[in-house]
């Protein structure tokens, strides 16, 4: 059953439909809201809310559009959320923050260059928490979710100049916090 059907199904009333669409895009919605959040049980609560919403919500999904961008759309704004209220919040954050490595497949090269990778995305984990949850998340959109910047203002509802200054600062924010790691 693909996208399309599974939301047919569950518009008409069928949760199998909705157990579909979570299966098929469950794992990349909590990478998303990991990416941003920086807890992976959080992220799992984000995502967990994101389908509650697409359930009571289906019915102003337009069924002509990809599901993905939708769903996305749900859990990116949930986890800025989630994480601005983390930021204003200190002691409610997770004494247990896994790498993100941790969700990543492991192509273990050598010893080496496996440690000199690990510093480096240790370094990259540490600069995106660095960033505020806005800028995180236009990050995680742009690069890791693969949005264009026209894609990402017609998901956030906003003028293409905006998502550019997000970016942008983003980008200037990681390039001097990485400046050591990269430029020993």
């Amino acid at each position: 059953m693909d996208d399309r059907e599974a939301v047919a199904r569950l518009r008409a009333g069928d949760t199998a439909g909705l157990e579909v669409l979570m299966r098929r895009h469950y794992e990349r919605a909590v990478r998303s809201a990991h990416l941003i959040t920086r807890d992976p049980a959080l992220a799992e609560d984000v995502v967990q809310e994101a389908f509650l919403r697409v359930y009571t919500h289906i019915r102003s999904f337009d069924p002509s559009r990809p599901f993905a961008p939708w769903l996305l759309r749900i859990v990116v704004n949930g986890a800025i959320r989630a994480a601005s209220a983390r930021e204003r919040f200190p002691a409610a954050r997770s004494r247990e923050e896994r790498s993100i490595l941790d969700l990543l497949p492991d192509a273990s090269p050598g010893p080496e260059e496996g440690a000199a990778r690990e510093e480096m995305r240790r370094a990259v984990w540490a600069a995106l928490g660095e960033l505020p949850p806005e800028q995180r998340a236009a990050v995680v959109m742009r690069y890791y979710l693969g949005l264009s910047e026209a894609e990402m203002a017609a998901e956030w509802d906003c003028p293409p100049g905006t998502v550019k200054s997000r970016l942008h600062k983003a980008r200037e924010r990681l390039r001097s916090l990485l400046r050591p790691v990269v430029l020993p």
